[in-house]
């Protein structure tokens, strides 16, 4: 049997996987997607100058507090005023609307006297121009977000703003979830048989994988029997991209899980991480479909998802597949790693990360607070509140 190899190289081997391809939809659609092409503006924003308050445009050197302007128009968001201002002239404008030609600032209405068809103007407008230049926000034909891109809701904000009705994206995953093991039972069901216990993992790998970007097309339920998980991990192949297996990866007389996709020619990138908790992690191929074997108990489940899962959804849809460490200070003490490294989990208070009390892999009650991995390579020594360490989002 291989030895394990480094939490780096297994992600190296996560980042090499090639994605799924891509496909056209409609903008209203792609939340969520990932851009597999750049997105390219149609044309420049704003298209002209605009007004960023509701007041009144002038032309700022022949303009002086207390004298009387001429208002000659009105622009309005939609309804721009097309003509051009001169000195004595004022043109009424609101925040978004086209600021005419000839005007070089927008003096807000708090300081404005209005008197019918003229205006004059308080000795305190102070020197804001309160004009978004034409342009300022990125020109025609600019890149505004790059391949590889994550449509998220703010993002979709940007990528409307470059005017274009179609993007193209990444193929959504399509994520296969086999647990495996004879003590489980559908979650409402385990109290019916003394031995069950709720198949729970499952739940919380497919909304990780839902929340990447993946469509779940099917979660199951194996006992330990090899001939049934070998016929179920057949039809899962043939129905996804990506077969996720939890349970049944140890050396024990029925772990099963590699033993019924090696039947489907499991070609393994990697059979262990040197990482604590997670070391049973394991990811291959079948023909066309990727299987990553998760071990069977909670934590360690959802640590290795959100290590290895959520960055091999992101690349098979075209995205990066490192992860986003962020330096944050501790907020108590951390104890020193053991031979291999550990992801510590951890949950944020104001003065910082707390690691919790209880690291058991089995356990299932301390997810409910752990909001960080804490990052700690093979024997880190102890470390004291304060000090800044390595995590990510969990």
């Amino acid at each position: 049997m291989a030895a394990p190899i480094s939490f780096d190289a297994a992600l190296a081997l996560i980042g090499e996987v090639a994605p799924l391809g891509c496909e056209t939809v409609p903008l209203a659609d792609a939340a969520g997607r990932t851009l597999a092409a750049d997105l390219i503006a149609r044309g420049q924003a704003p298209r002209s100058a605009v007004s960023t308050m509701d007041g009144y445009a002038v032309v700022d050197a022949a303009t002086e507090p207390g004298e009387w302007l001429e208002v000659i128009g009105e622009s309005r968001a939609g309804a721009w005023w097309r003509g051009t201002v001169g000195p004595g002239q004022a043109v009424r404008v609101f925040t978004g609307a086209g600021v005419p030609e000839g005007a070089t600032r927008v003096i807000i209405q708090e300081h404005a006297e209005r008197d019918g068809a003229r205006v004059r103007f308080t000795p305190a407008y102070g020197p804001a121009t309160y004009i978004r230049a034409a342009g300022s926000d990125f020109a025609a034909e600019a890149m505004v977000l790059p391949a590889g891109t994550r449509l998220t809701p703010r993002i979709l904000v940007a990528a409307g703003a470059a005017d274009r009705a179609e993007v193209t994206v990444g193929r959504i995953p399509r994520v296969a979830i086999l647990a495996t093991g004879d003590e489980l039972a559908a979650p409402g069901e385990a109290h019916a048989w003394p031995d069950a216990i709720p198949e729970t993992i499952g739940l919380g790998v497919a909304a990780l994988a839902q929340s990447a970007g993946a469509e779940i097309v099917v979660r199951a339920i194996c006992p330990d029997d090899l001939a049934r998980l070998t016929a179920l991990a057949g039809e899962l192949l043939e129905r996804s991209n990506l077969v996720v297996v939890t349970g049944g990866a140890s050396v024990g007389e029925r772990d099963f899980a590699k033993a019924s996709f090696a039947a489907h020619a499991l070609a393994l990138a990697f059979e262990k991480v040197a990482i604590k908790p997670g070391r049973p992690v394991w990811f291959g191929r079948c023909a066309d479909a990727l299987v990553l074997g998760l071990p069977g108990n909670p934590t360690s489940a959802l640590v290795t998802a959100a290590l290895f899962l959520r960055p091999l959804l992101a690349r098979l849809q075209g995205g990066d597949a490192a992860h986003q460490w962020r330096t944050l200070p501790l907020a108590a003490s951390l104890p020193a790693a053991d031979e291999r490294e550990t992801f510590v989990r951890a949950r944020w208070d104001d003065a910082g990360l707390v690691p919790l009390g209880n690291q058991d892999s089995g356990a299932q009650s301390p997810l409910t607070q752990a909001d960080w991995l804490i990052r700690c390579p093979a024997h880190q020594p102890a470390l004291a509140a304060r000090t800044m360490v390595s995590a990510l989002a969990f």
